[in-house]
């Protein structure tokens, strides 16, 4: 299964969570959301209405970006990037209201009632939402496939730290690789 994490307009345009290089990852996003498209489920980060509607260190979160909350932004900013959005369906479509995809309920279910055990992991961010991802999937004990050419991040820096940290820590289950490596073997 492919889980794209997060390729939203929200972090694709002049908002204050851009990641300037989602564009240039997305083709390789692309390629193989299309070639596998009803293999492909894409998750979308959605803000609460506003901060009081969350609780704990989200709260504080949100208190930091009430900019960013769903009463202050454009809905559409939550809708995906094109040409993504134009795979839904047969691709499907999940919003989740934290870090990890897993944090939608039932997700990990649903996969396990499909016979599911390795994901294809891409998207944004590779040091946020995409690590999240990537550590729960392994503790369910989902194999990982990270096509590095098809991940984005703010920085530089920590998405190196990340990939190589998967590489050196987590090689049992997590298997860097690229998008073209990728579709030569799916």
């Amino acid at each position: 299964m492919h889980l794209c994490i997060d390729m939203q307009r929200l972090f694709a345009e002049k908002t204050e969570w851009q990641v300037p290089w989602l564009p240039k990852v997305l083709p390789a996003v692309f390629e193989i959301a299309s070639r596998h498209t009803a293999d492909t489920v894409f998750t979308r980060f959605a803000p609460p209405t506003t901060p009081e509607a969350t609780s704990g260190a989200w709260r504080n979160f949100y208190e930091r970006w009430p900019q960013m909350t769903g009463e202050a932004i454009d809905p559409g900013l939550l809708d995906l990037v094109e040409p993504l959005a134009r795979l839904v369906p047969p691709a499907r479509l999940i919003d989740k209201p934290a870090n990890s995809a897993f944090s939608r309920p039932g997700l990990a279910a649903a996969l396990r009632r499909r016979g599911i055990t390795t994901l294809v992991v891409t998207g944004g961010e590779t040091d946020v939402c995409v690590l999240a991802t990537v550590m729960q999937a392994i503790d369910l004990g989902f194999r990982v496939v990270l096509p590095t050419d098809a991940l984005c991040s703010t920085s530089d820096g920590a998405h190196d730290t990340v990939v190589d940290l998967f590489g050196a820590r987590f090689s049992s289950q997590v298997e860097a690789t690229t998008t073209g490596e990728l579709l030569r073997r799916w």
